[in-house]
């Protein structure tokens, strides 16, 4: 197995190799499979949580973050395996054929009760998906005043609303879907014209799913008062998450994160802010 990190993330995974040791005498006894470390993503996993739906290569924020943990655990590469879930199956109440689980997980006061997050692993920043054609019909630019008159779609309750109505406050009612599928969907037949997801998913999206996607904007996390964050995903009432959490602080406390961040998220979307 070829674990591909970069030479910043690999300085900062060193720093943290004094406190492995004991990250991994705290995991002991607490996995599903003594010495080794079952790590769960989508079936499939997209870019750019994962490159190439192989998160065994260390390729991808997520999957770069993953083996970061597993190293401030204790871990081995070799030590680490994967298994597949959808989505809404893991965050249901229950035994998990895993120890975390990274799907993009919201941290929300509904899913704490039937499951256990850890800290969390990345803050969004929350962006606006729209088409070439919308922008040359609209003229539409990345400031809010010129956002207002779009016709908007969102999932119904997901953390995009508060942040669509209290900044953006469109001057009609948005359209609600029952998914994310539905959004792009209604976006592709011209019955809304933009619609706000996570940066990371929007830049899927419009490389992949919206023909002629276009990102306008981005509202940086800390534009509102409660970003979506992202925890790992576990069962409730882990043994582990002291020990997830313990390696998490590390990582963030030593860089490594936000170097991972760095590499996967920023370095080249060039996604101007919204003001």
């Amino acid at each position: 197995m070829k674990i591909v990190t970069s030479a910043i993330t690999i300085a900062c995974l060193a720093a943290t190799g004094a406190l492995a040791a004991d990250h991994g005498a705290c995991a002991a006894g607490k996995t599903l499979e003594e010495g080794m470390l079952t790590i769960a993503t989508g079936n499939p996993a997209f870019y750019p949580w994962v490159l190439n739906d192989a998160p065994e290569s260390g390729e991808g924020f997520e999957a770069a973050v993953a083996y970061a943990i597993a190293e401030a655990m204790g871990f081995a590469p070799e030590q680490v395996q994967w298994v597949r879930t959808s989505f809404d199956e893991a965050i249901q109440p229950g035994a998990k054929n895993f120890d975390f689980n990274m799907q993009q997980y919201s941290i929300t006061e509904d899913r704490d009760r039937m499951v256990d997050f850890s800290l969390p692993y990345y803050s969004s920043a929350m962006a606006v998906l729209t088409t070439e054609g919308v922008v040359e019909e609209t003229g539409a630019t990345p400031e809010i005043a010129g956002m207002k008159d779009l016709r908007w779609g969102a999932m119904a309750g997901t953390t995009a609303m508060p942040i669509l109505m209290d900044l953006i406050a469109p001057n009609s009612d948005p359209l609600l879907y029952g998914d994310n599928a539905d959004v792009t969907a209604a976006m592709q037949a011209g019955q809304i014209d933009a619609a706000l997801f996570d940066l990371p998913t929007a830049l899927y999206l419009s490389a992949v799913v919206v023909d002629g996607g276009k990102i306008l904007g981005q509202f940086p996390a800390d534009r509102t008062e409660s970003p979506d964050q992202f925890g790992l995903l576990m069962e409730e009432g882990s043994p582990l998450k002291e020990c997830v959490d313990a390696a998490m602080t590390e990582l963030t406390e030593s860089g490594t994160l936000a170097a991972i961040e760095a590499q996967w998220l920023q370095d080249a979307t060039g996604v101007p802010v919204i003001q």
